[in-house]
């Protein structure tokens, strides 16, 4: 133990997570190295688009804080570990199965690694229905939006391969 008068002199930090959706993304970003994008090679562009969607998960359960009781009944510390743990359970299903473990990716992050905090029904019922959005096969079609309004989707520098639209243009003739 630390004597008191120590403690009361020392500064103090405090890291809390940032205002915004676009702050937490930026904060998230931040902490990942190129090496970290592209170190799954099984399946880089499912890889990245699902690592995207797993970062923007917290940064909306994050947010619903601010609503106090209307966003979360109690008030949970969700922490960067459960995003860390989330990817790396993500890196190791996309790497040891042939097809995408949808269930499975959706149950461990939901239930286990974020849903281990939540103690009410009804918010973690509203966690997974909130994960099901960021979490799902649709997520890997190029026009896939996480809101119904369209300001909230994957950009378009995580597809590897060219979307469907250019695919249906290089295959057209063109006007020489």
């Amino acid at each position: 133990y630390f004597p008191v008068s120590i403690l009361q002199n020392g500064v103090k930090l405090t890291n809390e997570p940032p205002h915004g959706i676009k702050s937490n993304l930026m904060r998230t970003y931040n902490d990942f190295s190129q090496e970290k994008l592209d170190s799954c090679t099984t399946t880089p562009e499912a890889w990245r688009i699902l690592l995207f969607s797993l970062s923007f998960f917290p940064s909306i359960v994050q947010e619903r804080r601010q609503f106090g009781p209307l966003g979360w009944t109690i008030i949970y510390e969700f922490n960067d570990s459960d995003l860390e743990t989330s990817m790396n359970m993500l890196k190791i299903m996309l790497e040891s199965q042939s097809e995408i473990p949808w269930d499975a990716i959706t149950y461990v992050t939901g239930e286990i690694n974020y849903g281990g905090r939540v103690t009410d029904y009804w918010d973690r019922r509203c966690l997974m229905n909130i994960l099901a959005i960021y979490c799902n096969e649709s997520a890997l079609e190029d026009d896939y939006k996480f809101s119904s309004s369209g300001k909230y989707y994957i950009p378009c520098l995580l597809y590897t391969s060219p979307s469907p639209r250019d695919r249906q243009k290089s295959r057209m003739p063109s006007s020489a």
